[in-house]
């Protein structure tokens, strides 16, 4: 059975963080008007007394080679994002990724505490002892040990710095990651 890689977006694939006006190099610009998007910030902007005020769809930095190299690597892929099933229609046909399965987040979202992102437990969870890498810009060392006391089986927690998203390098320690579990 191949490993998982729990694939985040919103840091790792789309680098938020990066200069607003300076598009990291290999990234293309994308405005993005999903149904869960366009209702938060509906809700927003009524609260704010402007409720016919038109939602800006949000700006997205995607690299198109990503989706070849996430394809590449010797895991089953499943998206770990807050954007869920609109991942498959948004952001997988951009990428040339196929549909992927997605962890589905409970609502509301308990914060479990000591410095632990709220992701964790439900990814713990959700492989079940299964041998897991994970990228996200949120992993701190509260979760790697989070993740080494709750789960049975082999993981990888490789945060990403959402000023630059995935590069090479990280590339490399997954696969490095992957191929030494034998």
């Amino acid at each position: 059975m191949r490993p998982v890689l729990l694939v985040d977006l919103d840091g790792p694939l789309n680098p938020y963080a990066a200069k607003p006006h300076r598009r990291p190099e290999g990234y293309q610009t994308h405005r993005l008007l999903t149904p869960r998007w366009e209702a938060a910030e509906r809700r927003r902007l009524t609260e704010w007394g402007l409720p016919n005020k038109p939602v800006k769809p949000l700006r997205v930095w995607l690299n198109p080679n990503h989706g070849p190299a996430l394809d590449a690597l010797p895991f089953d892929l499943v998206w770990a994002t807050t954007w869920e099933e609109e991942a498959n229609v948004f952001i997988a046909p951009v990428l040339g990724l196929p549909q992927l399965p997605f962890i589905g987040w409970p609502s509301p979202r308990a914060q479990p505490g000591g410095g632990v992102f709220w992701k964790t437990p439900e990814i713990v969870a959700w492989a079940s002892g299964r041998p897991f890498a994970w990228i996200d810009d949120e992993i701190t060392e509260a979760d790697r040990a989070g993740v080494k006391e709750h789960h049975n089986g082999p993981a990888l927690l490789h945060r990403i710095d959402p000023r630059r998203g995935l590069a090479i390098d990280d590339f490399a320690a997954l696969t490095t990651w992957a191929t030494g579990l034998g």
